[in-house]
């Protein structure tokens, strides 16, 4: 199977979206996927086609926010030769590549206000009219589009046309982000850590060590699966032992001890922010000080051993300790004795 494409869930919020896709697929209105950025928006939209009568005909992406605006409408609907300086040639655009299949619209909020309304024009009436051009062109086209914006609330401030918000909008596929899908992180990581050790040919999968699967469930995840891939694949990858679980994760890839200083701006100079204070741990479910304590330090002594590759003696000078007081830690803890490194 396509490593890429594959629908990797068990939670009842990304099953529900999944199926939802499914169900739509056949139809052949348009459909909207919202989502946060790397919560899988273009897997929805081949799903969508592959699913549908069409997959047998073309699948045309287009990213509209990787286009300035002044070609966002040469690159939608084509061009003759000579219709603008550059023009050299005539051209098609993804609506006639698209013909008979799907047009996929990522970043569809960006769209300028010219451009919707051609947009509107072609889902109305399935004609483009290529720049230059007084002829129209029929087209049978299935749009998908999606965007991580509140295309509503754009259409209440007059940023987004509420009439093609209207025409596009027969199903919306809202996709949920990682930190809500209850089960799935475990899965997900799990997932993309075994498939890091077959591309480095890793004779078995020694998994995650417990410290790092509670700070793979606890975080945040802004960026969502693509994220979690990402961070999964950096952890095996450096990780020198294939035997042993892998006990360090970094989330953020540019954290460096030599890390350039920026300058301070203007502003900043002028007028300091203050220092924002660190999150409080949470304290209510603490009903046995002694055990939190010690579940704490051992937290702290297995990160640093694994960010020091079970260095010790680097990991004692990392904490402050010395040699003799992180072994004792170390037994105390009942931690790996991985040697004095």
């Amino acid at each position: 199977m396509d490593r890429e494409v594959q629908f990797i869930g068990q939670s009842g919020a990304f099953l529900d979206a999944v199926e939802r896709a499914s169900r739509a697929a056949p139809m052949r209105r348009p459909v909207l996927v919202i989502g946060e950025r790397g919560t899988g928006k273009e897997l929805i939209a081949e799903r969508l086609h592959r699913l549908s009568s069409r997959w047998t005909e073309p699948l045309v992406t287009m990213n509209c926010a990787a286009l300035p605006e002044t070609l966002i409408e040469a690159e939608l609907f084509g061009h003759e030769a000579g219709a603008f300086t550059g023009a050299t040639r005539a051209r098609t655009g993804r609506f006639e590549e698209a013909d008979k299949g799907t047009l996929f619209l990522d970043e569809l909020g960006t769209l300028s206000m010219g451009a919707q309304e051609r947009l509107l024009r072609a889902v109305e009436y399935g004609e483009v009219t290529r720049i230059g051009s007084s002829k129209p062109v029929r087209v049978d086209v299935r749009i998908v589009a999606a965007t991580n914006e509140d295309l509503p609330r754009m259409a209440e401030q007059g940023r987004f046309r509420p009439d093609l918000l209207d025409r596009l909008s027969f199903e919306v596929i809202t996709l949920p982000p990682l930190r809500v899908r209850e089960g799935d992180i475990a899965v997900l990581a799990d997932y993309f850590g075994r498939r890091m050790a077959a591309e480095l040919h890793w004779d078995a999968w020694p998994g995650f060590s417990a410290t790092v699967q509670r700070a793979l469930e606890e975080y945040l995840w802004p960026g969502n699966v693509r994220e979690l891939r990402n961070v999964v694949e950096r952890a095996v990858y450096r990780w020198d032992d294939a035997t042993t679980p892998i006990a360090h994760v970094q989330f953020d890839p540019f954290e460096s001890a030599w890390k350039p200083i920026s300058p301070p701006r203007a502003a900043e100079m002028e007028s300091p922010a203050p220092a924002r204070p660190a999150a409080a741990p949470d304290l209510d479910g603490v009903t046995d000080l002694r055990q939190a304590v010690e579940a704490h330090e051992r937290s702290i002594i297995e990160h640093h051993l694994g960010r020091n590759r079970f260095n010790q003696r680097q990991t004692a000078k990392a904490l402050g300790l010395s040699y003799d007081q992180l072994r004792h830690c170390m037994k105390k803890h009942g931690l790996t004795d991985r040697g004095a490194g």
